[in-house]
């Protein structure tokens, strides 16, 4: 009874949640503005260029990059467009499997970078992740501020907790670029631990697939990377209680 009292509106769900595919109409491309024009022009004007000199430079680049993809880095960085990840390590397409946020932090309850996360170890059989963040970070300096700046507010408050925790030892720094400096170290060293404490890192040590998690920090002023010092290679190294015991059942009489 129950099911067909709601088959009806299931009926006009089903129907009415898709919305038809949007029609651009020709008038509205003839009046895109002309900062938009220019922008495209451009940027697939530098797009055709950069493909050609790729071809020229390493035939057969783009097909054989097309054919497979097997990363040994995972990257966890800011969304911050001076750090872009392939560039400063020198790397070309392919090498490097990427997820950039706010100020680069790595969360529990955020199903985005768990998602690569597990992409990364279970699927591309990454053995590096890599958590980098960068001094003068925006995100960890709003997070030092009272003020409101929107959504990101929530966001933000995983700083605010790391910041709390370790309120004595940065207190005791001055105020401005110290300070900061060291909650944005905190802040990599954190997410590392997070990316450790996960169920898809402590999954693949438990069947002893080769993982190491790296928190380093690149300094902007001379684009330098800095290792911060975390090299976590298997559950040994992290605290006990976020290790995993397998629990034999006892066989019943």
């Amino acid at each position: 009874k129950r099911q067909a009292m709601f088959r009806p509106l299931f009926k006009k769900l089903l129907f009415t949640s898709f919305a038809p595919t949007p029609k651009v109409s020709s008038r509205s491309l003839s009046s895109i503005s002309k900062d938009s024009q220019i922008l495209k022009a451009t940027l697939l004007s530098n797009n055709r260029a950069w493909a050609a000199k790729t071809s020229a430079e390493k035939p057969g680049f783009f097909e054989a990059l097309a054919t497979q993809q097997s990363p040994e880095i995972l990257w966890i960085g800011c969304s911050d467009s001076r750090v872009p990840a392939n560039q400063i390590l020198n790397l070309a397409p392919g090498e490097v499997f990427v997820h950039r946020n706010i100020a680069n932090v790595v969360t529990h309850t955020d199903l985005n970078v768990l998602s690569v996360l597990e992409y990364a170890v279970n699927v591309l059989s990454v053995r590096h992740v890599i958590v980098c963040g960068h001094y003068g970070c925006g995100g960890v300096l709003s997070s030092m501020d009272n003020k409101q700046f929107g959504l990101i507010d929530n966001w933000l408050r995983n700083i605010k907790d790391i910041y709390t925790v370790h309120k004595t030892k940065l207190e005791m720094l001055p105020e401005g670029k110290p300070r900061q400096d060291l909650l944005t170290e905190l802040n990599v060293i954190q997410s590392a631990l997070n990316v450790c404490h996960s169920s898809i890192v402590l999954n693949a040590w438990s069947r002893n697939q080769p993982l190491s998690v790296h928190g380093w920090c690149y300094r902007l002023t001379d684009g330098i990377i800095r290792d911060l010092g975390p090299c976590i290679e298997g559950p040994g190294m992290i605290e006990e209680i976020y290790q995993i015991v397998e629990h034999k059942s006892k066989a019943e009489d």
